[in-house]
């Protein structure tokens, strides 16, 4: 005997639940989000445009904008490398301690910021492990780029890599494969097979390296020493000017990284809508070579 079909009820077609859960997530948008954000564009501006402009145009902020640029400008390639090179591993061979590997990258994820700037001073310090050497051959890590840029470079390298090698496992092997078995070499295969199909996700990872990149305070202001004008990032600028009771100079400072968050989301939704778009076929699919 057929049992009367029941009406299936999804969650939240209750109109009470769906405008409590609505209420409840504007609200902590509003509180935790929205508030803030407006507060750092209201006080970047709230002694005028001349003091804005003066803080901008300050030499030190000047500065800690250019050593920004160049620790995302080395930083980020540098990560997007080991990032595609570490997901080419890990998905496309088989090898002992590949468990391993995937537990080494992810582990800047789970480390305190803190702690890994603390643990370059131990390494590259003058009581570190390395430190001594370095001093001999005249090279200085700490408290200066290259310091400033390994910090970063740690904090960041899970993030190119986790967006790629989910995605490569699900594609599989066949394509570079089927690439080889034609004759198509190690590179060929690599850009005209594996890139096109991973292109959104990388830039995806890129975007969020970056951004978290020029982001970047507990690490860098261990290694760098935070030396005003001089190795100070614009995170740690933004410290110095509150610290400096600087509050306008400080949130004139903080409104530029927050520009640049806003943007990496723009182009996160962008390449997240062209990604929808191309699962839903509006792209073709890559050739395989001939």
């Amino acid at each position: 005997m057929r049992r009367p079909s029941r009406q299936q009820v999804r969650v939240g077609d209750s109109p009470l639940v769906r405008r409590t859960l609505l209420g409840f997530v504007l609200l902590l948008a509003t509180v935790l989000i929205a508030a803030p954000l407006t507060v750092i564009g209201v006080e970047a501006f709230s002694k005028g445009w001349e003091t804005f402009a003066a803080t901008i145009g300050h030499p030190d902020t000047q500065n800690a904008i250019l050593m920004t640029l160049l620790t995302a400008l080395i930083a980020v390639p540098v990560n997007t490398a080991f990032g595609i090179a570490a997901a080419w591993a890990i998905t496309k061979f088989d090898f002992r301690g590949k468990n391993l590997l995937l537990i080494l990258i992810e582990i800047p994820f789970s480390v305190s910021p803190i702690v890994a700037g603390v643990a370059y001073l131990f390494v590259y310090g003058l009581q570190g492990l390395f430190g001594p050497l370095l001093q001999d051959s005249g090279i200085k890590i700490l408290f200066a780029l290259p310091g400033i840029v390994l910090a970063s470079m740690f904090v960041t390298a899970p993030f190119v890599a986790r967006e790629l090698i989910p995605l490569m496992q699900a594609q599989g092997r066949d394509l570079e494969e089927a690439a080889t078995s034609l004759g198509a070499s190690g590179w060929h295969t690599f850009f005209s097979v594996t890139l096109p199909n991973i292109k959104w996700a990388l830039l995806y990872g890129v975007i969020l390296c970056n951004a978290r990149v020029m982001g970047e305070f507990g690490a860098v202001s261990i290694v760098s020493g935070n030396i005003r004008g001089q190795t100070n990032t614009l995170p740690l600028h933004v410290e110095l000017l509150y610290h400096d009771y600087q509050t306008a100079g400080a949130f004139a400072a903080a409104l530029i990284l927050t520009v640049i968050a806003i943007f990496t989301i723009i182009a996160k939704t962008l390449l997240e809508r062209h990604g929808a778009g191309r699962v839903r076929g509006h792209d073709a699919p890559a050739k395989e070579p001939a």
